[in-house]
């Protein structure tokens, strides 16, 4: 489920200085893919610092549904004993996903190419988002989807019993595609070759290559040419999972626009493919700075340190950036209110489709707390007011994570208090995200009445 039964009304109030450190959790794209790789392996796999939200903890419970063994030890540690490509069993019941779409389709490929039938649902959220983009290429394996019309949960996926390998051309930045294709490969004879127009976040190809599959990456001029060689054995690993660079943009961001702000935020994963939100704040101008740099498990990893930042600009964000801050764009445009003048975002079409229409969203409850919005289909602009931002909106929630916590990162810093109508999705995501914002300084408050 996507957080609590009943809606959680929460209201952030302008702060002072917001200071000390800030320990986010575990990376979640990366803990998807560690449960699910670990399970996919023949032996034990062992991880550290699994990110525990609900998302996560989902996708730990379908890998024991299809067979796996996944245990939280006392220590913190998870432990995985894989059955192996090829090896799910047929779950008992039904698959619920919550309200993670990583989670759902990263599942139904690593599923697709073994002979099982599984049915996969998940919350409000979730059940209204699109899934032919996944389930179109793993037709082409020899899987069949049966869902709700438009290609919505709750869906019931027929694994392919005797799969083919597939070249498959993403038609839209994805990594949640990529990686489901991929997934789907590794039981598919032969070699599965996936090819992207512009880069996404490549960590399926890290942990891929960690865990003993024999994959080959090319620029080419139709693009980045992904060939993955299918059947192998995947050899356990031990994996440390960096934190959350998505997770770190919140403290982070709010440090920069609270007057008299100094944050660090310690042990961020700062991949290529998903740092753009911190190159894009540093071309505004903003007072952000790594320290610390080094590499942990396969992955670039630094230290970052965020103070406040009073000559924040709007610029114009390189569309070829989107794929790697994608998740990032809703509390960037928080920050782009507080610069002065337009912050131009192009190319974000997928924001459209996400938890909720993101675009959308961010646009009705930034011009609620008096910011200037444009939208189009695949762009918006936020006209920053250069500091003075009135605030003092109840905006709607969606159901999703990061525009409730976007919207409370705000009301930190404007004039009046912002309040979002349910921050229960959070816990998906960023379960300690009221508890590490609270220990900076920040003031957010419960409505505990039972108004919703």
């Amino acid at each position: 489920m996507s957080g609590s039964a009943h809606p959680v009304p929460m209201t952030a109030r302008r702060a002072g200085p917001l200071t000390g450190e800030a320990h986010v959790p575990g990376d979640k794209s990366i803990s998807h893919r560690a449960l699910i790789l670990g399970a996919l392996a023949v032996g034990e796999t062992r991880v550290t610092g699994l990110l525990e939200g609900q998302d996560v903890l989902d996708t730990a419970a379908a890998m024991r549904a299809f067979g796996a063994e996944v245990v939280r030890e006392e220590s913190g540690v998870w432990s995985v004993h894989g059955v192996g490509v090829g090896g799910f069993a047929e779950p008992a019941s039904v698959i619920d996903c919550g309200n993670s779409g990583t989670g759902v389709r990263l599942i139904m490929g690593a599923m697709a190419t073994s002979p099982v039938t599984a049915t996969f649902t998940g919350d409000a959220s979730l059940n209204g988002r699109p899934m032919g983009r996944v389930t179109d290429p793993l037709a082409l394996f020899g899987a069949r989807a049966y869902g709700r019309a438009g290609g919505r949960l709750p869906m019931t996926i027929v694994g392919a019993a005797d799969p083919v390998p597939v070249r498959y051309m993403v038609p839209v930045p994805s990594a949640q595609v990529k990686s489901a294709v991929l997934l789907a490969g590794l039981n598919a004879p032969g070699q599965t070759v996936v090819i992207e127009r512009e880069a996404t976040r490549d960590h399926s190809e890290r942990m891929l290559a960690g865990f003993g599959a024999t994959l080959r990456v090319e620029d080419a001029p139709e693009g980045r040419v992904i060939t993955l060689t299918g059947q192998p054995e995947l050899r356990p690993q031990t994996i440390i999972v960096p934190r959350d660079p998505s997770s770190a943009a919140f403290p982070v961001c709010v440090a920069l626009i609270v007057e008299g702000s100094d944050v660090l935020v310690p042990n961020i994963g700062l991949n290529p493919t998903r740092a753009g939100l911190f190159t894009t704040l540093r071309e505004m101008g903003a007072d952000l700075t790594y320290e610390n740099p080094r590499e942990e498990g396969g992955e670039p990893v630094a230290d970052l340190r965020a103070r406040f930042s009073s000559a924040l600009k709007g610029i114009e964000v390189p569309p070829a950036r989107a794929a790697s801050m994608i998740d990032e764009y809703p509390v960037l445009s928080v920050v782009a209110a507080f610069a002065e003048g337009p912050t131009v975002m192009r190319g974000v079409k997928e924001l459209r489709v996400k938890e909720s229409d993101r675009i959308e969203a961010m646009a009705e409850g930034l011009r609620a707390a008096g910011v200037t919005v444009e939208t189009g289909e695949d762009w918006w602009i936020v006209h920053g007011r250069g500091g003075a931002v009135p605030g003092g909106a109840t905006v709607a929630s969606r159901l999703d994570h990061r525009i409730a916590m976007s919207f409370l990162v705000m009301g930190l810093a404007t004039e009046r208090p912002m309040t979002v109508d349910d921050a229960s999705p959070i816990v998906t995501s960023f379960p300690i995200f009221e508890g590490l914002m609270a220990g900076l300084g920040a003031t957010l408050t419960r409505d505990t009445s039972g108004r919703a």
